[in-house]
């Protein structure tokens, strides 16, 4: 095209043509904006949300059936069986597949044979609801009733539950405090059953397959089915029949001295295995959700006590085996003696002239004890709390251990170290303080606390470990020697069994309960001791919480442990006597 033929079109046609482009371009841009949002949605749908909706599909169509395990069983030392599962029943209803004509029937029926609220069933029966649970937890009986009378929209749903045996009336089943529940989601709930969940429960196991339209099954591959895995069972040290007597002497002696509450834990002293442990007052554990939660926790392991004289042969102990006192060594005790500006005085605060350990140990005396104490030495007193167990936890194999530590020897009082040597001024659990008078009774060894003797086939560890060597093997005997004496001339004299009078090792113990950082005139009461002295087949210890023995009103001295925790000690051990067949050695 010529120069002038270019000059010759009118002025605006080259700005018109530009405007076009630049529109098309502007279309094609917005066009490709467009389509990028849709590619993105589509990326985003397809790749990243795949995985989600292809899930979200399938289970349209995926039917997923739970396999529950079966929960281990628990065995007493000679396989009687302390728990059970049995089959239970709850009932539920859809009130969206009953017709508005059957909701009479439906709650009149319901409630005549469950014996639940009929007008409270109508309210569910006419809400729009989908699922409601009517009764929990049933026999096999009601569930029966309630098949036969073919209710629309209601259905029986399966469940396992754990039984327990009966314990001493009624209101109580055996070893509730030691071995805990199951809650209605089968989680363990104290005891042997919380802390041995994972062990008893096992693994649920699934079926899982597809259904198409038409409602068939549709089985994809082999990994559609997992069996599953049953609890173990547990076979403990508890003699059930011990357990029964225990709870039984328990119920008589705490109600006799009007106390507020007691305990007694029994242990093989070679092997440190619980033999028995019971807990007054206790609860129900068939019926747990209808139990003041305040029963759950027990006394043996979850709560601290301060030991009182029973602490003595922890004392003595250390002293003659670091070779500062003897049974023998000869004392001055005027009944008083002042430590870190304190006073502190014997229970009976007579002066008791020149006297020897033993005697100390008969009378329970606190100032022979902090004498022991002095004579060996601070560091010494409190390496031989640690080595007795009594500075950390006892480990025990049962949850919702208490333990509250003494301070470190470098921030212990001169107060402190005294108090401490008879038992006032430190905590303890009963599993600790059983655990380290149980040391005299085992050769002056330490025998690990434990309640599980084997799971499954497998032994419990603690029974293959060596045992570690607190006080000598002389040692042990001296003290089991001196608690002999304990029983035959001093505070043990309650506790004496018939042909073991010769024969039996004991300590007393009582001390004040302190509230609000004041020692009060309550006080927790206890015996602690081992039968046959020389050659024992238990050791066994009662603690007795806010005694008020008839008469004490006159005499405080009643609530002491040679009234209140003797008897009951005594009680159970002559039941230990004819049902284990224990014999005095020959002499």
């Amino acid at each position: 095209m010529s120069t002038r033929a270019l000059a010759s079109r009118r002025p605006g046609t080259v700005d018109r043509v530009g405007s076009a482009r630049l529109r098309v371009l502007s279309m094609l841009a917005v066009a490709l904006i467009l389509a990028g949002m849709v590619w993105t949605r589509l990326a985003y749908w397809q790749v990243a949300q795949h995985g989600r909706l292809a899930m979200q599909a399938q289970a349209q169509y995926r039917e997923f059936v739970e396999l529950p395990a079966l929960r281990g069983a628990i065995f007493d030392r000679n396989l009687t069986q302390l728990v059970v599962n049995t089959t239970v029943y709850s009932a539920f209803v859809s009130p969206d597949q009953v017709a508005p004509e059957d909701r009479d029937r439906v709650a009149s029926g319901l409630a005549s044979v469950l014996g639940v609220d009929r007008a409270t069933l109508l309210s569910t029966l006419q809400s729009t609801a989908k699922f409601a649970y009517v009764q929990r937890r049933f026999p096999k009986a009601k569930a029966d009733q309630l098949r036969a009378m073919k209710l629309p929209g209601v259905g029986l749903q399966e469940e396992t539950q754990r039984s327990y045996l009966p314990g001493i009336g009624s209101g109580t089943t055996l070893a509730a405090n030691l071995l805990g529940f199951v809650d209605w989601n089968g989680d363990g709930r104290y005891g042997l059953e919380q802390y041995y969940q994972k062990v008893l429960a096992g693994t649920n196991g699934y079926i899982s397959s597809y259904r198409d339209l038409a409602n068939r099954e549709i089985v994809l591959g082999s990994h559609t089915h997992q069996d599953p895995v049953n609890g173990q069972d547990l076979v403990l040290s508890v003699d059930a029949s011990v357990q029964y007597a225990a709870e039984q002497a328990l119920a008589e002696g705490v109600k006799r001295d009007r106390a507020e509450s007691g305990s007694v834990l029994i242990m093989d002293p070679q092997t440190g295995g619980i033999v028995a442990w019971a807990d007054y007052p206790s609860y129900n554990a068939n019926d747990f959700n209808h139990t003041d939660a305040a029963l759950f926790k027990d006394n043996v392991l979850s709560y601290v006590y301060e030991p009182g004289s029973v602490m003595k042969v922890v004392t003595l102990s250390g002293a003659m085996n670091a070779g500062a006192i003897t049974p023998t060594t000869v004392i001055n005790d005027p009944g008083y003696v002042k430590v870190g500006g304190y006073w502190i005085y014997d229970w009976d605060r007579r002066n008791h002239g020149n006297i020897d350990y033993t005697y100390v140990l008969e009378h329970s005396l606190n100032v022979g004890a902090m004498q022991a104490m002095l004579a060996e030495g601070h560091a010494n007193f409190y390496n031989y709390l640690q080595a007795f167990g009594l500075t950390q936890k006892s480990s025990i194999d049962v949850a919702g251990e208490n333990f509250v530590p003494p301070p470190s020897v470098a921030k212990m009082q001169d107060s402190q170290f005294a108090t401490a040597s008879f038992g006032q001024g430190i905590d303890v659990n009963m599993v600790q303080m059983l655990a380290a008078i149980n040391v005299i009774a085992n050769g002056g060894k330490y025998a690990p606390p434990h309640v599980v003797e084997r799971v499954g086939s497998q032994l419990n560890p603690l029974l293959m470990q060596p045992q570690r060597q607190v006080v000598s093997a002389a040692t042990a005997a001296q003290m089991t020697q001196m608690m002999q004496m304990v029983v035959q001339k001093g505070s043990g004299w309650t506790s004496r069994i018939r042909g073991f009078e010769l024969d039996q090792a004991g300590k007393t113990g009582t001390s004040q309960i302190p509230v609000n950082g004041q020692y009060t005139q309550d006080v927790w009461t206890s015996f602690v001791g081992f039968l046959p002295a020389q050659h024992p087949r238990f050791t066994m210890l009662v603690v007795v919480r806010k005694p008020n023995y008839p008469g004490s009103d006159r005499d405080w001295t009643l609530n002491d442990g040679y009234m209140t925790a003797e008897p009951i000690w005594k009680q159970i051990a002559q039941a230990m006597v004819v049902d284990w067949h224990i014999t005095p050695d020959p002499r």
